[in-house]
């Protein structure tokens, strides 16, 4: 199914977000083993609940929030293939939603994602360039090059932070809208995102629950969660070394440089990522778990 999400005005955004959430979820994702059959009555009641509650103790703690960044586009396409004519390293985004507080997963829930290309420029917004990305040069090293300047966030290209920029153009590869299952499920096949100044590599999200499905996309709802999904260096200066990651020259900065990333490992939203150490051209899987409070309201503005 393709078609927009359906673009909305900031003031009509804001008034969306408002609206308080009804959680979505369609049984447990965590089962808690106990020896032999449970006894009937109250018995098994207890032992269910105890049961969940030791569940919901060790569930998934909530998914860091963070910016949004000035290059969200609330009219991205519904799809899961964002790559259009893109070239660089395959990449498959497996995700799972999930209620943090319950464990249940969140069925039909909305996830938009949106990262820039191989030489750091993000569709919609070319004009803004990719702060020197481009040209022929040397792939960056593992050492520290482009942190960003001492107690002022970097946010994005041309240090627009978190003030959100109207696009530029009508491109919009490496961005897309799609729904997840029955199990909190969503995947996107993209493309392993590149680099620009003052930024380590990442990957836009935001989750959008209560709204209604339609021909033309995704209307409606609340946004319970704006976070970004990150990188190791290992894959990075990987990725660097294969074409058009290498001619990049861009300044980079590192996963440890970045002002962004909360440095808290997969809850701040560090993917776990599998490809072939000898030949990353060939494809990564990255997967995470996001956990996020759906009746709360993230629009990382």
């Amino acid at each position: 199914m393709t078609g927009n999400h359906t673009a909305q005005g900031p003031q009509h955004k804001r008034d969306l977000t408002r609206r308080k959430v009804v959680a979505a979820g369609a049984g447990a994702v965590a089962a808690v083993g106990v020896g032999g059959t449970l006894a009937a009555g109250a018995f098994a009641d207890e032992q269910s609940a105890s049961a969940a509650e030791t569940a919901s103790e060790s569930c998934y703690k909530l998914t860091s929030e963070t910016t949004e960044g000035p290059y969200y586009i609330d009219a991205d396409k519904l799809r899961e293939d964002v790559t259009e004519d893109q070239e660089g390293i395959p990449l498959t985004l497996r995700l799972k939603v999930i209620d943090a507080e319950t464990c249940r997963p969140l069925r039909n829930a909305a996830v938009d994602i949106w990262h820039c290309n191989a030489l750091g420029v993000y569709s919609g917004y070319e004009a803004m360039g990719s702060g020197g990305g481009g040209g022929g040069g040397t792939p960056p090293s593992g050492e520290p090059t482009g942190e960003p300047p001492s107690g002022q966030p970097s946010g994005e290209p041309g240090g627009g932070g978190g003030v959100h920029e109207e696009p530029t153009d009508d491109e919009r590869y490496l961005r897309g809208i799609s729904k997840t299952d029955r199990n909190g499920l969503v995947e996107f096949r993209t493309l392993f995102p590149g680099w620009y100044q003052g930024r380590c590599v990442h990957v836009h999200t935001k989750v959008h629950v209560n709204g209604t499905w339609t021909d033309a996309g995704y209307e409606g709802g609340n946004t319970c969660h704006t976070g970004q999904f990150f990188f190791d260096e290992e894959s990075v200066l990987a990725s660097a070394e294969v074409a058009p990651y290498s001619t990049n020259t861009t300044t980079r900065t590192t996963l440890d440089e970045d002002t962004i990333y909360p440095d808290n490992g997969t809850e701040g939203g560090l993917l776990k990522l599998k490809y072939n150490k000898r030949d990353i051209a060939k494809g990564v899987l990255a997967t995470i778990t996001v956990g996020v409070d759906p009746e709360a309201t993230h629009t990382g503005t």
